[in-house]
């Protein structure tokens, strides 16, 4: 008896001893497996950060004047020259090292900052303050477009994008350029400084704004643009005009006069008050090319030489009140919000 009762305790020893073994080792799996699982996560996650760190494009290849150019993204000590660039590039918070100060707009950020230095005109430019400045990205456009193989050879370290197109008819239709052309250099600084959603937003305001213009015309009202400068009337012509000549072809305005030889002139074509009083207008739409550069000299504003020709006062577009000015400082910033601010006011304005 004794003998059976000490093989079943030896027995109960056995299976307790082996269900201890069993719930160690599976213990031991699980939090193993646990471990594991969470190293496991962790690489993979580590690996995830890893790529789309890498993945980041630290370049970007966009097309100018010349042609395509590799550019990085967010460069440092950027020089920026193209007036119809820096309104969109104080928008966007992008710092600049040095910029053509005397043909900005005086309220802009950088004009007002001293810290960014100042080339001066494109007459003149001081290009040695550009060299000192040591840029990696140099934005060349329209008045400075003359001195793009100039700079190039003077920052070779740099990259030099030149932002230029035209919109005098000269080289296809001007219309077609001008709203193109701005699509495609609003597009491309998004790109270059990492604000695609920011670009994308201003194009579709761009289209809008221009839509809305065309949608406001009748098709029927003839059309006078001019440009005041020195208190003398300037003749923008359809087409080829500074700032108005391409509008012609995205409104299909109809113009109220047309001459032969017409120019882009930034003073506009000489063409007598007269020849302008007797195409009698619908609508006159004026550049004040004094108000984006009047410094302490007193100059008349375009609204009173208007106002003040003794022959325009029996036109239909004076005696209506029917006249759009552009903004104040549109000489000096031909930017997309210049444009976009302008086609918003023709269409309210032409909706009356």
């Amino acid at each position: 008896m004794k003998k059976s009762m000490l093989l079943k305790l030896v027995s109960i020893l056995a299976v307790l001893t082996l269900l201890l073994v069993a719930c160690s080792d599976s213990s031991k799996d699980s939090n193993g497996a646990k471990e594991t699982e969470e190293t496991n996560q962790e690489s993979n996650s580590t690996g995830a950060d890893e790529t789309e760190e890498a993945t980041e494009p630290t370049t970007v290849e966009i097309t100018d004047i010349h042609g395509t150019v590799t550019v990085p993204v967010n460069p440092k000590n950027v020089v920026a020259l193209d007036n119809r660039t820096f309104e969109t590039l104080q928008d966007w918070g992008i710092e600049l090292v040095a910029v053509p100060k005397d043909v900005m707009p005086a309220d802009l950020s950088y004009v007002k900052d001293e810290s960014v230095q100042n080339i001066g005109n494109h007459r003149e430019p001081n290009l040695e303050i550009l060299a000192a400045a040591n840029p990696e990205l140099v934005i060349v456009g329209q008045r400075f477009a003359d001195y793009y193989e100039d700079i190039k050879k003077l920052v070779p370290n740099a990259t030099v994008i030149d932002l230029s197109f035209d919109v005098s008819g000269e080289t296809g239709a001007p219309g077609e350029s001008f709203v193109n052309g701005f699509k495609d250099t609003t597009i491309a600084l998004g790109q270059v400084f990492d604000k695609n959603d920011e670009a994308k937003q201003l194009v579709a305001d761009f289209d809008k704004a221009i839509e809305d213009a065309k949608s406001a015309y009748n098709g029927t009202d003839t059309v006078m643009s001019v440009i005041v400068s020195g208190g003398n009337i300037g003749f923008a012509a359809p087409h080829s005009g500074r700032v108005w000549g391409p509008m012609y072809e995205i409104f299909g305005w109809t113009p109220a006069l047309e001459v032969t030889e017409s120019t882009s002139d930034h003073q506009g074509d000489e063409v007598s008050v007269e020849a302008i009083a007797q195409s009698n207008p619908d609508w006159l739409f004026v550049l004040d090319r004094d108000a984006a550069i009047a410094g302490e000299e007193e100059l008349v504003p375009a609204q009173d030489v208007i106002s003040n020709s003794p022959a325009l006062q029996n036109t239909t577009a004076v005696s209506k009140e029917q006249i759009v000015y552009a903004p104040a400082d549109t000489y000096t910033n031909e930017s997309i919000q210049t444009y976009i601010e302008l086609f918003e006011n023709l269409a309210n304005t032409l909706a009356k």
